[in-house]
């Protein structure tokens, strides 16, 4: 009886012995993953801090794919003003400000604080033409500046296309009108149909189209197929994508409502003046 007892207890294969290897393995590759992510944290903050920066300068036509060093990415980068926009106020922020609202300009996600009842605002239907519910109250912009002078203007932009929210950023010439570029960094669309935004080829259609009209209003137009070279309002246009009607039309909302009167058309309006 004695043997059989021993004979249980130094069964390795025993449903004890079975959990508490099982148990062990999970608590082990639970530290060795929690230290991981802790280790690697700052690398990876550095990782999207450089994505962001690289989309910025492709927006404003200061990165060229296959030309521009990641190395180079950096340097570029300085030469941009990063400010930021009280889209309540209509208003840039100055330093004095930003310290005033205990705000860390490098450490502020737009995206987070648009989830936060405090520090944003629930739009209307009837307001929310990009669908994106909720805007930040304050907003981070980039400038590019020569003699105290704005040259280019890059803004943040996002809303929701046909399976998914588009984000990306259009650049805008030194008459805050005038556009030198837009590209989205990140979006659900379907590859070869609404992923086309990504097409260079489409993207170039933009450069040097007008947003506004002379009375200041939002002019610019994502049309349903081809721009009539002809028209009078072939400024103010680009083309439509063949077979994506509808993500089309989220970016036709999206440039709506952020150059518009309830995103950063008075604050571009405030500037240009």
């Amino acid at each position: 009886m004695a043997d059989a007892s021993n004979s249980a207890t130094n069964n390795k294969d025993s449903i004890k012995n079975t959990l508490i290897v099982a148990v062990s393995l999970c608590l082990v590759s639970a530290i060795i993953v929690s230290g991981s992510a802790v280790l690697l944290k700052p690398q990876r903050m550095e990782n999207k801090a450089l994505f962001r920066n690289k989309n910025i300068l492709i927006a404003a036509g200061l990165y060229q794919k296959g030309e521009t060093a990641d190395s180079e990415i950096s340097g570029l980068f300085k030469n941009f003003e990063i400010r930021m926009v009280d889209l309540e106020q209509n208003k840039l922020l100055s330093a004095s400000d930003l310290d005033a609202l205990g705000i860390d300009i490098s450490k502020y996600n737009q995206r987070k604080a648009a989830k936060n009842p405090d520090t944003s605002k629930a739009l209307s239907t009837a307001d929310d033409i990009a669908s994106i519910s909720r805007r930040a109250q304050y907003s981070v912009v980039y400038l590019l500046k020569k003699d105290n002078k704005i040259e280019k203007a890059v803004l943040p932009i996002h809303g929701y296309g046909l399976w998914s929210t588009l984000y990306g950023f259009i650049a805008l010439e030194s008459d805050l009108n005038t556009v030198a570029g837009i590209t989205f960094y990140e979006h659900g669309e379907t590859a070869g149909l609404g992923g086309e935004i990504e097409n260079p080829r489409w993207k170039a259609n933009w450069v040097g189209k007008y947003i506004y009209s002379n009375d200041g209003k939002v002019r610019f137009t994502v049309m349903k197929g081809a721009v009539d070279p002809k028209s009078k309002n072939a400024i103010h246009e680009v083309d439509g994508l063949s077979g994506a009607s509808l993500t089309a039309r989220g970016v036709q909302n999206l440039i709506t409502y952020w150059l518009g009167s309830d995103g950063f058309g008075p604050v571009l309006e405030k500037i240009r003046g």
